[in-house]
């Protein structure tokens, strides 16, 4: 406001300097009546002065006053370089419980996310700069994560692409400080306020080094990325190790659970419950809504959905932060059933390496209940490792479980047949395993009309049937 009431005044003070310049110098007016014009001048300024201080204060006044409907949703003003924009936060006590764990067991956590290494910056084209990188990300892999300096990150926005048009009307944050989780909202009111918040997220980001998101990778850092780039922040620069945890959850829970989806997993991996939640698919129509006729009552559902994914993404990256602690079994249950058994293995294994899956991998193996599909997703896992005593193990046991099976399988049956001819030379038990291959696949088709697929999987079994009849054949004679 000052800059512009110094602006004013110049304009002001140049228009009322000319004619008096002009008439000394036509002689139109004696030095009296130019002095007691300028001084009559003086006082109407100083009066002009004070009428335009009051006015451009109470216009201040004005613009920092909320309606109730604003100060029922906590919500305050903040006030930029670039301009207002509305901000509210909240803050948890560190004891505080969101579901099975508490906002305190973060600071143990921490210690497990490390294994999160992956930047966010784009793959380098050429040599030189594929090596800098790499030098890059293994210092990058030497930073341990504070507690204190993970950003988690969600945002509310206008549609589902990342595209020019899609605008996050409310950016969510959260991040431990000074004994306290603190959920901070931004909220813009229309899209003018938008370059107010990206400047206070300017400074507000670079504090962190490790950014916690779910789909974040591919939906809510890239829209954030390109509104400071087409806002004029082309010289902002921040990049962060980012935690996605959605990778994570699919690879532990796409198979058990009905979605992957935060809400979902959260009720029931994390013991959260939401009641009265607001969907966040309807999240933009309820700003399009408050656009239309300035309502922000409608409001608090979004403001308390987002604030409920800030602290629920806290907790899930304490679950996952606790199985790459090994805090399984103590700080983590073991997990439900052998299929989540197999994928939190395989998800371990590929994080920390394989010393840290093979208690799972053993607890599996023990099982007698597990379903074919999970023994042949171990066994080709320690095909690929060299493992073959136990991979020998799982395939007999699924060859002994389809033997029995109404709808059988033969794939155990194939991968011991090449087991046996290319490894033990046994070519008369790869032999027969082939020919039982065969009579399950004869037996499971009988009746039905054989596609393209179906003929080229009997056709593939008689030639491997025939092949190895003439390798013994040859080694007979």
């Amino acid at each position: 406001m000052s800059s512009l009431r110094d602006r004013m005044k110049r304009l002001r003070g140049n228009s009322t300097a000319e004619p008096a310049e002009t008439a000394v110098s036509a002689g139109a007016e004696e030095p009296g009546e130019i002095v007691e014009r300028a001084a009559l001048d003086e006082g109407f300024n100083e009066e002009l002065d004070k009428e335009l201080d009051e006015e451009l204060d109470e216009r201040l006044d004005n613009s920092q006053q909320l309606s109730p409907e604003w100060f029922e949703l906590g919500v305050r003003i903040m006030a930029t370089d670039e301009g207002d924009f509305l901000l509210r936060e909240t803050r948890y006590p560190l004891d505080y419980r969101h579901g099975v764990h508490g906002l305190d067991e973060l600071r143990e956590a921490v210690a497990g996310l490390s294994a999160f290494q992956t930047g966010a910056s784009p793959k380098p084209r050429n040599r030189s700069a594929q090596t800098a990188a790499a030098v890059s990300a293994e210092q990058v892999s030497r930073q341990d994560v504070h507690p204190e300096r993970i950003l988690f990150l969600d945002l509310e926005t206008t549609g589902l692409g990342v595209g020019a048009g899609n605008v996050p009307f409310m950016v969510g944050l959260g991040y431990m400080t000074r004994g306290a989780f603190v959920v901070e909202q931004m909220l813009i009111r229309h899209p003018a306020e938008e370059r107010a918040m990206l400047a206070y997220l300017c400074d507000k980001l670079t504090s962190y080094t490790h950014l916690a998101t779910y789909n974040g990778r591919t939906f809510d850092w890239p829209v954030l990325h390109n509104r400071f780039i087409l806002n004029g922040f082309r010289q902002f620069k921040w990049e962060p190790i980012h935690i996605d945890l959605l990778h994570p959850s699919r690879s532990v829970w796409r198979n058990t659970l009905v979605s992957c989806k935060l809400s979902h997993v959260e009720e029931e991996r994390l013991g959260i419950t939401r009641e009265d939640d607001v969907p966040g698919s309807l999240a933009p129509a309820i700003y399009f809504q408050f656009l239309a006729d300035g309502n922000p009552r409608p409001l608090h559902g979004v403001f308390r959905h987002n604030e409920i994914d800030m602290v629920s993404l806290a907790c899930l990256a304490i679950r996952f932060g606790h199985l790459l602690s090994d805090g399984l079994g103590s700080r983590v249950p073991h997990p439900e059933g052998v299929e989540e058994l197999l994928r939190t293995g395989l998800w371990l294994e590929k994080m920390k390496g394989a010393s840290c899956a093979e208690p799972l991998f053993e607890r599996l193996i023990n099982d007698d209940q597990a379903p074919p599909s999970v023994y042949l997703a171990l066994a080709e896992r320690d095909k690929k490792c060299g493992n073959w005593p136990r991979a020998v193990l799982l395939w007999q046991k699924v060859v002994y479980a389809a033997e029995m099976a109404a709808w059988p399988g033969w794939g155990a049956h194939i991968e011991l047949a090449m087991y046996h001819e290319h490894k033990t030379k046994q070519f008369d038990s790869a032999l027969s395993l082939a020919e039982e291959a065969l009579a399950l696949a004869l037996r499971r088709y009988s009746g039905l009309r054989l596609d393209a697929k179906r003929r080229a999987e009997v056709e593939g079994l008689r030639k491997r049937i025939d092949r190895l009849r003439t390798k013994i054949g040859r080694l007979s004679g």
